[in-house]
């Protein structure tokens, strides 16, 4: 056989070595394929635009001695972060917001629980737990705006809140909550427990009203006690919603901005401080872009680790 000749079809006789044209059926079949990224392109432009690049902006500004105010700023490496994790402000600021954090987390997690099983039971006529649904639910109504200035009225030394305790014997004189060091982290905190209560409470008695009621009437048959049933049954159906609210509690909570600093500004004397206020400070009352980069990108570096466990306690789940 002929060279000429060994790259063709024994039956069709077409040469193979040259190459096939995309018919229409795999045209459409590309077009068909690639119709899902068209859809998904503006989104993925704008997260490119509003998120990626901003975040490649931070890091590489943590890495130089301080830009926007420096004309020529100079490459540094480590050394922002390691003047932020030696900065003794720093170290209180994270611990303010781990205790400001953990306090709320837990409260929140007690009070919704609380409140979602006394609007689940039956002793209880639909009425009144209307009535306790729409009070319950207010604070979650309210802006951070608005909750920050109320609240700035009622922990007044001449507020409500003093007269109130003065009238019940509790104080004998006027407690300035939000300008003593003694009480500003306690005072937030409470402030923070109040607001975010009402996110926990409806999702658990969205959870408690899904649990099967065949599980009750067989822990009854077996001769189980409320108790035993609520710990049995209640907080094994509500585990997957818990530790899913409290993770993004933790890390919605960690990041509180807007209420620190309507109230106390970080003050007095930093036993507010927290790092999402830290960082501002430095940003735009220091003029320390670089250092505030830095203090950023480590604040970024903790969330992702918690979205990690987040996103993996979902897949788990699914």
């Amino acid at each position: 056989m002929r060279p000429a000749l060994a790259d063709r079809d024994a039956k069709t006789g077409l040469d193979r070595s040259t190459e096939v044209a995309p018919t229409p059926r795999r045209r459409k079949s590309l077009k068909r394929a690639l119709v899902p990224y068209a859809f998904l392109s503006p989104t993925g432009i704008l997260m490119i635009v509003l998120l990626l690049v901003p975040i490649i902006m931070v890091i590489s500004y943590s890495l130089m001695d301080n830009v926007i105010t420096n004309k020529n700023p100079v490459f540094v490496g480590i050394g922002n972060y390691v003047d932020i994790l030696t900065d003794p402000t720093f170290l209180v600021a994270v611990r303010n917001t781990l205790v400001f954090t953990g306090s709320s987390v837990i409260a929140h997690l007690l009070l919704g629980l609380g409140f979602a099983m006394l609007l689940n039971t039956k002793l209880l006529g639909n009425k009144v737990k209307a009535l306790f649904r729409v009070i319950y639910v207010l604070p979650w109504l309210f802006t951070v705006a608005i909750i920050a200035v109320l609240w700035r009225l009622m922990l007044n030394p001449n507020g409500v809140v003093n007269y109130l305790l003065d009238l019940a014997g509790i104080i004998d004189h006027n407690v300035e909550w939000l300008s003593s060091p003694s009480t500003a982290l306690f005072a937030v905190t409470f402030i923070n427990i109040w607001a975010g209560y009402p996110f926990y409470m409806i999702s658990l008695l969205a959870g408690l009203q899904g649990i099967p009621k065949d599980l009750y009437e067989a822990a009854t048959v077996d001769g189980a006690s409320a108790r035993q049933q609520f710990f049995n049954v209640t907080l094994p159906q509500l585990k997957p919603i818990i530790i899913s609210m409290a993770m993004l509690d933790f890390i919605w909570t960690s990041q509180q901005f807007a209420l620190i600093w309507m109230t106390t500004g970080g003050g007095p004397l930093n036993v507010t401080e927290m790092v999402s206020t830290f960082t501002y400070k430095l940003a735009f009352s220091q003029y320390e872009f670089s250092m505030a980069s830095a203090a950023a990108v480590i604040v970024l570096l903790a969330t992702l680790v918690l979205a990690f466990f987040y996103a993996r306690h979902q897949n788990a789940r699914d």
